[in-house]
């Protein structure tokens, strides 16, 4: 049982990579408003599946690691995941007890939150505009979680990641 536990934590941290390479994915310029939160949905799946292993702190670096991959300032994003996913470990829960549209509805509300964190806190740091465009990622995450949960639910059942 022992030696399941390694394997479990690489296959949570792959799929933190394999969201920052979704993240860094170009999309075409009319479409990139609409690019979905992927290391957030992830890591949102990850607190809310095993808070005990996936928490505020794994949050706060996968979030750093973004930073770093965008090249923006270092912190804001680390600054926004740490704080989302302290609301979620904190309800996990209750969440967990919701459907899986209802969970959306909480998504895409905490998304929006991420946004609005994520703004003000390049704001303190550089003059930027709000962008009203940015806000359609958060329906398409509303859309994306049921089937991001279904499917990382079955990889956390079939590796028997605990």
């Amino acid at each position: 049982m022992a030696s399941s536990r390694p394997n479990g934590r690489m296959l949570i941290w792959l799929t933190f990579i394999f969201a920052l390479i979704l993240q860094a994915a170009p999309w075409p310029g009319v479409l990139e408003s609409f690019r979905p939160s992927w290391v957030l949905l992830i890591t949102c799946y990850w607190v809310l599946a095993l808070p005990h292993r996936v928490n505020v702190g794994s949050a706060l670096v996968v979030g750093l690691l973004w930073d770093l991959m965008l090249g923006s300032t270092l912190g804001v994003r680390g600054l926004m995941m740490s704080i989302l996913c302290y609301i979620i470990a904190l309800n996990f829960q209750m969440l967990r007890n919701l459907s899986l549209w209802q969970q959306a509805v909480i998504i895409a509300v905490l998304t929006l939150m991420g946004k609005l964190v994520e703004f003000w806190a390049e704001y303190l740091v550089s003059e930027i505009t709000f962008d009203p465009q940015q806000l359609w990622a958060i329906l398409l995450n509303f859309l994306l979680w049921p089937w991001l949960f279904l499917l990382l639910r079955r990889v956390r059942r079939k590796f028997s990641i605990r």
